[in-house]
């Protein structure tokens, strides 16, 4: 089952940040906080659901700490004060490793995921849906905050396309061949809009209207490998797809391809056992002339989770891995919309997948 985006992603947000809730918290809303720990000086780092921009009244405080052995705690702020503190004797975040920290709002608590599992609840201390900003501090670097209705009615069944009235903007994301390292602007967020038919030029940072068709989105805990789905609309400039995921421990290879009909129009091959990503395209069964240089080191690591962005050109395909540019694939299959279905296989975990 598909979910409903609630509003667009805040892109490659600069820390400290602090961003609206658009309608505020409501039960079954999912927010997913994708980054990296820094090493620094600092070490901490926290997420707040706060009732206003000032931090007088924080709902829930989700607050890392890497001392005496790391711990996290867990508090509610009320008119300036806080409340007990809630303390989990467990680190699942690393120094210098990317995480994805994903909150479910129910109507009790918030059910807290790190990296695909289950790791805490936070009962309500206050009204959940008096909250409407969230913020984020400390020793980390984010590539996007991300927002799911999973209460919504299902936006459609997988492998269906049907078009919606009202589409969200929705940030790029990269695909292709040759590097060019994306702004770390200031994060902004669009309002939803009911038609959008003009194309609107990238800047970084910058959310990007979606003219066609509302993002599909999938549940968490049911991904099953490989994975199939359709893109609905198919590909067009500005589109964007987001795979994300956690890579095995012992993970030789895995992919994730683009396809129209029995072709891959892109083929995204990591190969741990090579040490490179290889991209290609397949048509009538012929695979064609590998490309596999690449700007920077390998950006898949066993056992890490990662998030790849997939934004469609006009020309090309930009691909970024944890909120850096890493490629652009020209494209060979000229027929955009026609490519409309997405696989991803191989040796890993899927946590999150946007088309």
């Amino acid at each position: 089952m598909a979910f409903s985006s609630a509003q667009p992603p805040y892109l490659s947000p600069i820390i400290p940040f602090s961003g609206t809730i658009h309608g505020g918290l409501q039960d079954g809303l999912q927010i997913t906080v994708n980054g990296t720990v820094l090493y620094s000086s600092g070490t901490r780092f926290s997420v707040n659901f706060q009732i206003g921009p000032s931090g007088n009244d924080i709902a829930f405080h989700f607050n890392p700490r890497f001392e005496e052995g790391g711990y996290v705690v867990c508090n509610t702020k009320q008119k300036g004060c806080w409340g007990p503190e809630e303390r989990k004797m467990q680190m699942p975040f690393q120094m210098g490793n990317s995480f994805e920290l994903i909150f479910l709002v129910q109507n009790s608590e918030f059910k807290v995921m790190v990296n695909g599992s289950l790791f805490m609840l936070y009962s309500h201390r206050v009204p959940f849906y008096c909250v409407d900003t969230i913020s984020v501090t400390g020793a980390v670097r984010l590539n996007y905050i991300s927002f799911q209705n999973t209460r919504a009615a299902p936006v459609q069944p997988a492998f269906s396309r049907v078009q919606f009235s009202q589409t969200a903007r929705f940030p790029h994301k990269p695909k292709g061949r040759k590097p060019k390292p994306p702004g770390f602007g200031q994060a902004s967020s669009a309002p939803i809009c009911q038609t959008v038919i003009h194309t609107v030029q990238s800047t970084p940072g910058q959310m990007f209207p979606n003219p066609i068709i509302s993002p599909m989105t999938y549940p968490n805990p049911t991904y099953p490998m490989p994975f199939f789905t359709s893109i609905p609309g198919g590909l067009y400039p500005s589109k964007s797809i987001i795979v994300s995921g956690t890579i095995l421990p012992s993970a030789q290879r895995f992919h994730i391809n683009l396809c129209s009909g029995s072709d891959i129009a892109f083929h995204l091959n990591p190969r741990f056992d090579e040490n490179v990503v290889v991209r290609n395209t397949k048509i009538n069964s012929s695979w064609g002339s590998e490309e596999r240089s690449l700007p920077r080191k390998m950006p898949f690591i066993r056992g890490q989770s990662f998030s790849v962005w997939i934004m469609c050109e006009g020309h090309c395909l930009k691909v970024a891995v944890d909120g850096q540019h890493l490629l652009e694939y020209y494209h060979r299959l000229k027929n955009l919309p026609a490519i409309n279905n997405l696989e991803v296989a191989g040796d890993i975990q899927l946590t999150h997948v946007q088309t």
